[in-house]
């Protein structure tokens, strides 16, 4: 997916499962587009939701596994 330095496609399938927590991946084509949008949402969920952007933090905390990108050697 993110790729330093190249242009990024997300699949339809991320595309739908983003849309679903409120990020719109409308014309991100670099890391530093994503970068500009995850940036946006969480800025948003701390001003609105601290509640939401707490429970996310833990999830992705209890993470057991987060692969790196095959292609980040």
């Amino acid at each position: 997916m993110l790729r330093s330095g190249k242009r990024i496609r997300f699949t339809r399938s991320e595309i739908a499962e983003f849309r679903k927590i409120g990020i719109n991946l409308t014309g991100v084509k670099t890391q530093a587009d994503w970068e500009a949008v995850f940036t946006f949402w969480v800025n948003t969920l701390e001003a609105e939701r601290p509640d939401l952007l707490e429970k996310f933090a833990r999830a992705i905390a209890k993470a057991k596994v987060l692969e790196p990108d095959q292609d980040s050697s």
